[in-house]
């Protein structure tokens, strides 16, 4: 398919990515759509805090979600490459909005801890999977432009966006309103954003049923270069997940839990400036070697957490640490254009974002635990364990992220300005 932008400069910036023809019809509802997600764990965890007074509960009811979004993630995402993205997104924000209002019905009728897990279950898997289904239009609108890294710097930057929002909105709500205001809003947002998005169909990619030639592709899993991303990202999870549970358990010791938000937001806005750098850069360092240092700072960074015991001195580092998550993620989401053919694209995407779902959810699982029995800030120690384990696997297994033979290049479509085997 020929590519929808009228100019391929060599060094594409956002200006032209955004005068992309349609991409506006895509961009303000996902938007939208996209930024319950950033809520959803941090409301669960204030409500559930709220109503057991255990840190620990709260995360462990948070980690059910996580998981659960990130072992259905990947089957929302084949079934969207599959029969369409409006085919999974209308049933799904349906059943996401019913399952979270039954979450915060029984939070606040004091319901057993197992009646909270079986409500957090069909809660994190009916999560839309909007970043990755964007992701997706774009390798549509962009097939054959250079514009692609561009592109991912963007997604990167939008998803931070929501992330400095996301927080913000969830504590304000849950600690000036109601504890249940997070959960509800995310809800009622999740319904309405959704609906939005799933009603542009003119840029959803073609459904693979739909096509004249049925070309079989391997599942997305089976690319050894993903499982070596998957890893990846789940260091990258134990960050969020670890960050978003010590920071509330650390402004609640010092009493000021309105904080939490502030403090969430600057690591968020770290992620985000970086990641407006990052895609306005024309790279010429392989994404291999940019992915391994981009990862080993975020590892370096994050093992400074656990000994900050200031407002200034944490939310310092917590934007060094949001600085080196971008280019991580960046580079991640550039490399699956080479490896993975484009009709398992989105179902590759959504492993990705299952990866930090789940990395996440391990992660306010154990810093819940270690904030309950520990000290105040030992849920620090989780992003720092699980991005030197992770590193240590990146860099271990570096050469399976080169794609294997120029058929991928043909297959891929997008990304690159040449046609070679990486960047």
């Amino acid at each position: 398919m020929a590519s929808t932008v009228t100019s391929t400069s060599s060094r594409p910036g956002y200006g032209q990515l955004l005068r992309t023809r349609g991409a506006w019809t895509f961009l303000l509802p996902g938007f939208a759509a996209r930024q319950p997600f950033a809520m959803l764990t941090l409301s669960i965890v204030l409500l559930v805090q709220h109503t057991t007074g255990s840190y620990g509960a709260a995360g462990a009811v948070a980690a059910v979600t996580g998981v659960s979004m990130a072992l259905c993630a990947p089957y929302s995402g084949r079934l969207a490459d599959r029969h369409g993205q409006r085919a999974v997104l209308v049933p799904g924000v349906l059943l996401h909005t019913l399952a979270g209002l039954s979450l915060t019905g029984l939070a606040l009728a004091d319901a057993p801890l197992w009646a909270l897990f079986a409500a957090a279950v069909p809660t994190g898997a009916s999560v839309p999977q909007v970043g990755p289904m964007v992701r997706a239009r774009w390798g549509v609108k962009l097939q054959g432009s250079p514009l692609m890294t561009t592109a991912a710097a963007f997604e990167s930057v939008t998803d931070e966006l929501t992330f400095v929002l996301g927080p913000l909105l969830a504590t304000a709500l849950c600690t000036a309103v109601d504890p249940a205001a997070g959960l509800v809003t995310e809800a009622a947002l999740t319904l309405v954003g959704g609906l939005l998005f799933a009603a542009q169909r003119g840029t959803q990619p073609t459904p693979a049923a739909a096509g004249h030639a049925r070309v079989r592709h391997d599942p997305a899993l089976r690319v050894p270069g993903v499982r070596v991303l998957i890893v990846t990202f789940l260091g990258i999870g134990t960050v969020f997940g670890g960050m978003q549970v010590s920071l509330a358990a650390f402004t609640e010791s010092i009493g000021e839990p309105g904080l939490n938000g502030v403090l969430y937001g600057v690591f968020a806005a770290g992620n985000m400036l970086s990641g407006l750098v990052c895609g306005a850069i024309a790279w010429k360092v392989a994404p291999q070697r940019r992915l391994v240092v981009a990862y080993a700072a975020l590892a370096l960074t994050a093992s400074g957490l656990w000994a900050a015991h200031s407002v200034l001195l944490l939310a310092g580092l917590g934007l060094l640490v949001g600085m080196c998550i971008a280019p991580a993620l960046i580079t991640g989401y550039t490399l699956v254009e080479n490896l993975v053919a484009a009709g398992a694209r989105t179902e590759a995407f959504t492993w990705l974002t299952g990866a930090v779902a789940l990395g996440q959810a391990a992660a306010v699982t154990v810093s819940g635990q270690l904030e309950d029995r520990l000290w105040s800030g030992a849920g620090f120690l989780v992003p720092m364990a699980g991005t030197v384990l992770a590193l240590v696997t990146l860099v271990s297994l570096r050469s399976r992220l080169t794609a294997p033979s120029r058929e991928h290049t043909v297959a891929r479509g997008v990304g690159h300005r040449s046609p070679v085997a990486v960047d």
